[in-house]
């Protein structure tokens, strides 16, 4: 009995400390819960940040251990209205002042434009402590971009991950090396400040711009201008909708190697496409492994399940950190009492209060775990809060195949840490390149030896001085390309309509990356396009003909004078020598008929009939014909003939040396100026070249030029002596060009070189063509073809360079690559190659030139003559030998008279030779003249 009495003493007694204990807890609780007045303005579209605070008043409210009790005063803002949001922004403020409970803080949970900055104003003004989840880096929060030192401790900014995400696309940029780039982004994403900063101070060519909403086909037409762009490399920001239909408006030719595709997204889920072959770059966050099941305890618990996930995870460890740091705040002392407010009609523009709240130290102190990712708060004194503040978290980078509409594989190939400027973490290098969009370039191109020459064996199908030149500029820059001919063939002319053509129009329309070839700098085509620095000489226009061909012939010196004349002087030296034959035959003072009185003479010389052929022969030489007749008849004959070679002599070798002469000066045209002054021959440019266009335009100035002189002259208000002053009998203006530009017209503008080469070697005498090109393009015409020529001297002259899209980027970098070939001399080892030491070079005989000899093709006939005149010598030499000792009295002897053959006076025998019978019986055989004593039956002519 006394032991159940003592039991229930214990119970009661147990009761009562317990419900002691549970009412001094209630009443510790009800004594340490701090009331915290919370004026909360958002974005109305904004559904993670008031799906946060609403889950973050609930989780206070179970778990009382905080000791947080929150009143939550919540406007929506308008994006469109500024004046509109203040009213209700002041409206609901002025309320929680007149009920007396003004905000301990301002949850500014605004994005970005007309809201944010309405908010932040009214902030400011107003001296309201603030946390904003804007967005926005260092100075992009126009209204607290000069807050002084006081306010960073009140006015803070910590910027959302949506903010952090697109950094991403600056880390890609850099670790690719990727030059261009379009960034495409929904409203899931804020981008309005992020057209300058996100790729500042990188060289890369970029658009920002937001997806297109319409439908397919202005998703598709939006991607086909970005693409005109020369843009190859984009970026999709936007939830997984977004993606896919982005990726769904694609051509399927997009997704070759010379394009890349990265989709980056807030959501965790996986990217779904109905393409059949893509391959892209998937970035998505992921939340920290320590944090992962505390998220999933609010997810399931708390019911903060809005998408994306990481933004409601932000919001709401943003919130709960607020708060927690007002709360420590209003314990500690360190919130001033009787903190006084005035409302919106009270502020006169220099009347703010006066706060010494340091809530930038709370905020940073707080231990509270978070939800998904770390706050990166700035800590350091000194440096801006805002701005530089945000969370941080890990995306993944993913290799995402999609084939047949389905995603088939999936690769985690590194990571990404939430910062400004933090690199990528690559765990797979190798696929991260395949990755990376080929740089292909789109080059036309006109063909023209020896810049460009069509080869089916080259890698490109192409060759020459330019394919050499793009490929060591390719080599600098690092780019590919893909080449091919424009369709008409031209280099690109403004007509009168001011349109163009050829490469310039491929250009302009965005169809083209590069014009390479002997493409001239002009100043209408540097209005539409861009052109590197030069690349080759000053080359001008120039003029080519036909090389004439001067007959050559190795008796030529036999065509100075006529077959007739040549036919006369043989007759006259025969006759000469007949004639000087017979004189001497009938002279009495002759040699030969008067031997005693020219017995004692040195030379005793009887013109027979060869020895006057002789004499005349070898009167024409510088030998001279020797001894002459002795008769008076005969040496007037011989003086006759002297006088008669010597006239002939001198006027052939003057007229050898003149035709000799002018068959090498026979060049009817020397000059654009002795081309322009005759009507023999024709002459024009190829149809819609620039040299075209340069005698077009000449034409052109010279007849504006009369048209104002000729207005100057006729202009009735001048005064007789200003009047005089412009009369001249002289036409002052020239026609030149006019009278060409007509003379070209009518002679028929070739359409191609081929037709202009075959135009210049079908000229004749009577219809003689010139052709004005470019001076490189016909210099190897002449170099490869040996019937060409090229006359007169360059004028006109321009540079080659190669033409790009205006304002495109390469401009700048073909430029450092061009003059890095030039300082290393490797330009001029292309043009060696290309013009020296070409293989299609032409082994063409030497022209003739003034300066030069006579050459043997014309003079060559003399050694034959002398070879034809020793073949005779030794013909005769041999029919001597022959007749000497086969004839059938081979031996010839003087003639002699032996004394035994003369009996009385009178010669009985004359013995010619030694076979004689009579030789051998005398004894006494003796030579005398054949007149030394005269026979007795010899009578005399005379």
């Amino acid at each position: 009995m006394q032991y159940a009495y003592t039991k229930s003493c214990r119970n009661i007694f147990i009761f009562f400390i317990f419900l002691k204990i549970i009412l001094l807890g209630s009443f510790a609780t009800a004594q340490t819960n701090q009331n915290i007045n919370v004026f909360f303005i958002n974005d109305a579209d904004n559904e993670p940040a008031s799906k946060a605070v609403t889950v973050v008043s609930t989780y206070l409210k179970k778990n009382p251990s905080y000791g947080i009790s929150i009143q939550v005063d919540q406007v929506e803002a308008n994006k469109t209205d500024a004046k509109t949001l203040l009213e209700s922004i002041c409206s609901k403020y002025a309320e929680s002042i007149d009920r007396k409970q003004p905000p301990h803080v301002v949850f500014d949970a605004t994005k970005s434009g007309i809201a944010s900055e309405t908010v932040k104003s009214f902030t400011q003004a107003l001296g309201l402590p603030t946390i904003s989840a804007s967005y926005g880096q260092e100075g992009d929060l126009r209204q607290w971009r000069d807050i002084d030192e006081n306010k960073q401790k009140y006015l803070l900014q910590v910027m959302p991950p949506a903010d952090l995400i697109p950094e991403v696309v600056r880390s890609i940029v850099r670790k690719m090396n990727i030059t261009n780039a379009a960034i495409l982004y929904d409203d899931t994403f804020v981008m309005d400040h992020k057209y300058k900063s996100l790729l500042q101070n990188i060289q890369t060519r970029h658009v920002i711009t937001g997806i297109a909403k319409e439908g397919k086909r202005e998703r598709e037409e939006q991607i086909e201008k970005l693409r005109n762009l020369d843009i190859n490399n984009f970026f999709i920001l936007g939830n997984l909708m977004s993606i896919r239909m982005v990726l769904e408006s694609v051509k399927p030719s997009y997704f070759e190697r010379n394009f890349a595709w990265h989709a980056i997204t807030q959501s965790e889920g996986e990217v779904s496409s109905q393409r059949d072959n893509a391959t892209i770059m998937f970035l998505k966050p992921m939340s920290y492994a320590q944090n992962r099941d505390r998220f999933g305890r609010l997810k399931t618990t708390f019911n903060l399940n809005e998408e994306p996930q990481i933004m409601s995870a932000f919001y709401f460890d943003l919130a709960l950190r607020t708060f927690l740091a007002i709360k420590d705040m209003l314990q500690s002392g360190a919130w001033p009492k009787n903190m006084q407010y005035i409302g919106c009609d009270e502020f006169q523009g220099g009347n703010t209060p006066e706060r010494n709240i340091d809530l930038r130290s709370a905020f940073s102190m707080i231990q509270e775990p978070t939800s998904y990712g770390l706050f990166e708060l700035v800590t350091q004194p000194g440096k801006p809060f805002n701005g530089y503040s945000y969370m941080k978290f890990e995306m993944d980078i993913n290799v995402l195949q999609i084939r047949g509409g389905n995603s088939v594989n999936t690769k985690s190939i590194g990571t990404w840490t939430a910062g400004l400027d933090s690199p990528l973490v690559v765990k797979d290098e190798e696929i991260m390149k395949n990755l990376t969009a080929d740089t292909v370039y789109r080059i036309f191109t006109v063909v023209q030896a020896p810049f460009i020459i069509k080869d089916d064996k080259a890698p490109k199908g192409y060759k020459g001085y330019c394919i050499d030149l793009i490929n060591e500029i390719a080599d600098i820059v690092h780019f590919d390309y893909t080449i091919q001919e424009v369709e008409d063939g031209k280099f690109g002319n403004m007509d009168e309509k001011g349109e163009w053509n050829g490469i310039v129009k491929k250009l302009m329309d965005k169809q083209a990356d590069i014009g390479l070839g002997s493409m001239h700098v002009m100043a209408e085509r540097e209005i539409v396009i861009d052109f590197t620095v030069p690349y080759y000489d000053l080359v001008g226009i120039t003029i080519m003909m036909q090389r004439p061909q001067v007959p050559s012939s190795l008796f030529k010196f036999l065509t100075v004078l006529e077959t007739n004349v040549w036919l006369c002087i043989l007759a006259a030296y025969f006759f000469t020598s007949f004639l000087m034959w017979i004189f001497d035959r009938w002279s009495p003072y002759s040699y030969q008929n008067n031997r005693e009185k020219y017995k004692d003479d040195d030379e005793k010389r009887e013109f027979n009939l060869k020895e006057c052929l002789w004499f005349c022969m070898t009167s024409l030489t510088p030998q001279g014909g020797g001894e002459a007749p002795k008769n008076l008849s005969g040496r007037l004959v011989a003086a006759t003939w002297w006088l008669f070679g010597f006239i002939i002599i001198a006027s052939y070798t003057a007229n050898l040396a003149a035709f000799l002469t002018v068959s090498r000066l026979d060049t009817p045209v020397e000059s654009l100026d002795d081309l322009a002054k005759q009507y023999k021959i024709l002459y024009a440019p190829l149809n819609g070249s620039s040299a075209m266009t340069y005698f077009q335009r000449m034409a052109n100035i010279e007849q504006r030029f009369y048209e104002i002189w000729k207005d100057l002259s006729l202009n009735d208000s001048l005064t007789p002596l200003e009047r005089s002053k412009l009369a001249v009998w002289d036409y002052p203006v020239s026609d030149k060009y006019t009278k060409m530009w007509q003379a070209m017209q009518e002679a028929q503008l070739p359409a191609t070189l081929e037709e202009a080469v075959e135009r210049v070697r079908n000229s004749t005498s009577a219809t003689g063509f010139a052709f004005l090109g470019d001076a490189t393009d016909i210099r190897y015409l002449v170099m490869t073809n040996c019937d060409l020529q090229i006359v007169g001297e360059e004028f006109s002259r321009k540079p080659y360079a190669i033409a790009v899209q205006q304002g495109s980027h390469l401009k700048d970098q073909f430029n450092n690559a061009i003059l890095t070939l030039l300082n290393k001399r490797q330009l001029e080892k292309l043009k060696e190659k290309w013009w020296k030491n070409d293989e299609t070079q032409a082994k063409c005989d030497k022209p003739e030139d003034q300066s030069d000899g006579i050459s043997i093709h014309n003079i060559g006939g003399v050694f034959i003559v002398i070879f034809v005149g020793i073949g005779m010598a030794c013909i005769t030499l041999v029919f001597e030998y022959w007749w000497y000792k086969y004839r059938k009295n081979p031996r010839i002897v003087d003639v002699i008279e032996a004394n035994s053959g003369v009996k009385d006076g009178k010669v009985d025998s004359v013995i010619l030779g030694q076979a004689g019978k009579e030789y051998g019986k005398s004894g006494n055989t003796v030579l005398r003249p054949r007149f030394h004593q005269y026979p007795t039956t010899f009578k005399p002519r005379f």
